[in-house]
Formats: C-alpha cells, sequence, structure tokens
C-alpha cells in the first residue's frame, strides 16, 4: 500500500471532526508528555549535581548522561498525560458545547470517542516500544557512562589549584599543568585501605592509561603513613612510582539493574546473577513492562467514560472529572501496592495484568455496550 492510497483510506475512514479532536489530542499529549518529562529531567539532574561540582564535570558530560534517562521519564507519564489530556480536551468540548452539538448531528459514543480511543492506541504502541527496546537501552548506556565517569574519567578531569575527589577513597590536587600535559605539584590523598591512611606528594608525574584504567606516574616524591599502632609516621622516598586512580578493581565489571536487563533475563532471571530473593522483583518488573502500555488504554477510557457517560449537566462538569481524577489516582496507589506485594509473592503477579487493563474493560462495556446492543438488535430485526 502507498503512502497516497493510506492516506485516502484514511479519510474514508474518518470525519473531518475526528481529524478535528484527535489533532488537539495529539498536540496536547506531545506538549504535556514533553514539559512533564523535563520536569523530571530537571528535578532527577539535581541529584547528579554532587557529580559535576565534585568531579569538575563538563556542562555538556552533565546534560549528556542525564539525557540518557529521558525515555524511561516519558514511559512513566504517558500513561497518565493520556488520560490527562483525553479528559481535558473533551471536557472543554462538552464545556464549549461542540459535544452536544456532535451528538445532536447522530454521532454515537463509540464515535464521539474514536479520537480518544486512537490517541490511547498510540500512547500505548509508544510506551510499549519504549519499554521493550529504548528504556532498557538508554539506561545501560546512562549506567555505562555514570560507571566510567565515577571510575575513570574523573581521572582526567583534574584541575588546576583544586582538590578533586576522584573518589569516595581518594582526593588530588595538583598545583599546575603545562602544555605537554605533565602534572606539576601533586598531592595525593588515598583511604582506599581503612588502617592505612596515606599522604603521597610527587614534584610531578604523567596521566596513562593501562588496561583501559587511568594510572598517574609519579617522580621524585614520597608517601607518608601513619601507623595507627605506635603513631609513628612512616615515610618511603621514591624516584618514580605508579599509582592506580581508579576505584575498579581487576574485572572492571558492575552489578546490572533490572532496569537494563531485556524482558526473557527478567522473566527467567539467571540465578548466577540474581539471587533466590531478588527473582520476585526481576519478574515484577518483566511483567510491569508487558502491562504498563495498557494502562494508556485504561486511563484514556476512564476519562472518555467520565465525559461521555450521561447528560451534560454543570453540577456533572465538576463532579464526573474529580471523580475521574481520584479513581485514576486509585489505580496508581493499587499498582504500586500490587507490585510490591508481588515482588514477595509472586502468586499475586497475574494480578498486574488484570489491574491493568481491567479498568479499561469496564469502561468500555458501561459506555459502548448499548450501542452495539442496539446496533445486534436492529441487524436480527431487519
Amino acid at each position: 500500500m502507498s503512502a497516497r492510497s493510506l492516506l485516502l483510506w484514511y479519510r474514508r475512514q474518518f470525519l473531518t471532526l475526528d481529524h478535528y479532536v484527535l489533532r488537539q489530542l495529539l498536540i496536547a499529549l506531545a506538549a504535556t508528555t514533553g514539559g512533564l518529562a523535563a520536569l523530571i529531567w530537571l528535578m532527577q539532574s539535581l541529584h547528579f549535581v554532587s557529580l559535576v561540582v565534585d568531579r569538575g564535570l563538563s556542562l555538556r558530560v552533565f546534560i549528556g548522561l542525564t539525557s540518557l534517562l529521558m525515555p524511561s521519564f516519558v514511559a512513566v507519564v504517558m500513561p497518565i498525560t493520556t488520560f490527562v489530556v483525553c479528559l481535558f480536551i473533551y471536557q472543554r468540548l462538552a464545556s464549549d458545547r461542540e459535544l452536544t452539538v456532535m451528538q445532536a448531528s447522530g454521532m454515537s459514543p463509540l464515535a464521539l470517542a474514536r479520537p480518544g480511543l486512537i490517541c490511547a492506541a498510540f500512547s500505548t504502541l509508544v510506551v510499549f516500544v519504549l519499554n521493550m527496546w529504548i528504556v532498557p537501552s538508554s539506561y545501560h548506556a546512562f549506567r555505562q557512562y555514570e560507571f566510567q565517569i565515577r571510575n575513570k574519567m574523573a581521572a582526567f578531569l583534574l584541575q588546576d589549584g583544586v582538590f578533586t575527589k576522584v573518589s569516595n577513597t581518594m582526593t588530588v590536587y595538583i598545583r599546575s599543568r603545562d602544555q605537554n600535559g605533565v602534572l606539576w605539584g601533586i598531592l595525593v590523598e588515598d583511604d582506599r585501605q581503612p588502617d592505612s591512611h596515606a599522604t603521597i606528594l610527587a614534584n610531578h608525574g604523567n596521566m596513562v592509561i593501562v588496561n583501559d584504567v587511568p594510572r598517574v606516574v609519579l617522580y621524585d616524591g614520597s608517601r607518608q603513613v601513619i601507623d595507627r599502632k605506635t603513631g609513628r609516621l612512616n615515610m618511603l622516598v621514591f624516584k618514580q612510582d605508579t599509582m592506580d586512580f581508579s576505584t575498579v578493581h581487576q574485572t572492571g565489571q558492575r552489578d546490572r539493574d533490572s532496569a537494563e536487563m531485556s524482558l526473557s533475563e527478567l522473566l527467567s532471571p539467571n540465578p548466577k546473577e540474581v539471587s533466590a530473593r531478588d527473582t520476585g522483583k526481576f519478574k515484577v518488573e518483566g511483567w510491569r513492562r508487558l502491562t504498563s502500555p495498557l494502562t494508556c488504554f485504561s486511563f484514556a477510557m476512564v476519562g472518555l467514560f467520565a465525559v461521555l457517560s450521561g447528560a451534560f449537566s454543570r453540577h456533572s462538569n465538576i463532579k464526573r472529572p474529580l471523580v475521574a481524577v481520584l479513581s485514576v489516582v486509585g489505580l496508581l496507589a493499587i499498582t504500586l501496592l500490587l507490585q510490591n506485594l508481588a515482588g514477595r509473592n509472586m502468586r499475586l503477579i497475574p494480578l498486574i495484568p488484570l489491574v491493568a487493563i481491567l479498568p479499561g474493560v469496564i469502561c468500555s462495556y458501561l459506555l459502548f455496550a448499548p450501542e452495539v446492543k442496539t446496533s445486534l438488535r436492529v441487524r436480527k430485526q431487519a
């Protein structure tokens, strides 16, 4: 099917009113989701300010690191924004009497809800793609980038005349750095061995890479250690010494988080990587990825049912949207509670997809069942 034939099919299937409502829904969905995700990104970025201050990272590295979290933020907020957009746009149409005019023209509840259902289907597809492929990949890249910054890159970001915290157990100071990259006036406070805190002084040194690990070659210096038992100062003078500036040990491996694992790895955890106590949490994460896209449909149906069910009245303009908002808040709370309980008791895992899809099915039945029954009755009589 060519693009032209697909466009003609779309125009034949959907009315002008569908285009009108759907355009408002999609524009509002993009704006609301983008704004809310950006707000969450800004709040979460505050947790990495210390990483910038302590390690001397540039703004470009900071933005590149935190922007890798954006897909996960979009996947989390999109079911909520889909509900908000459907409720707000349809409520505005009802307040402006546009829905009343559409109903008077003979449009059924299913025809009125069709743009909202298309918007919900679009959100469901986007969240599904994010959960299955984009979020695990981006979060894995984020963890890798953060790992390199904390353990490798920070050693190369030493600033002249500044005490740089390379790790939680090591602080480095350099007086200056020349054009050839030689470090002058080096002071290192090494607390990696709790019982043997060392202070290293060196006239100058060079940064080198050995097996993907940053090291510094020190020249004309001394290593001073205070013996805690005797209180004596032990000092070792050296002409050349090599020091590891990384906190990585031998393998350079790190533990993987559940958010960066694939769906198959979550539903069938590897006993070598996941302990028996945490197996339930990983399986719950896998089912959350599968079922959270369905909440886009359910939340959208709650909003559509609140606006399209019943006749228009001034009092219901406030009451029904308020009930819809409280219902979605309650569903979110139940979902979070169920996921926590299912992580401890895996027999509750089948309830996760049930809670995700059941509200949408109930609202669809209550809203569309009378119309479907009427059409079936007319067909039988004909």
